[in-house]
């Protein structure tokens, strides 16, 4: 199975996503940011990256641009509930960034899980 690293700010979020992933036979790695996202992409080489769009210190924009910068061939899921506005608006500009598939907050885990097999 893949190695998987999971960047989102919301730690119930993130703690799910990571569950599910493991029991599903994945390898995980977490994040609470883009900063501390990227200080784990550079040291733990992971097959792909989850991340959140809407986070503090970095947003999830700008990890998809860097993450892209040190390895195009990276898979990318973006995931974003669309704070203020609908997430449409930033699954699309992710998409713009480099992200490989999106997917809008809330969904289930079959959802997740579906994705992840269609990246990996």
């Amino acid at each position: 199975m893949a190695k998987i690293l999971i960047i989102e700010d919301d730690s119930e979020i993130r703690n799910l996503i990571q569950r599910l992933l493991e029991k599903a036979g994945h390898d995980t790695m977490t994040a609470a940011d883009g900063v501390e996202g990227m200080e784990a992409f550079r040291s733990g080489s992971p097959d792909a990256v989850i991340t959140d769009l809407l986070m503090p210190r970095m947003k999830g924009i700008d990890a998809i641009k860097e993450i892209k910068n040190i390895n195009a061939t990276t898979k990318i899921l973006a995931i974003s509930g669309g704070g203020p506005c609908a997430p449409a608006t930033h699954l699309k500009a992710a998409r713009g960034a480099g992200a490989t598939a999106t997917l809008a907050k809330p969904f289930n885990p079959d959802e997740l899980l579906n994705a992840i097999s269609r990246l990996v």
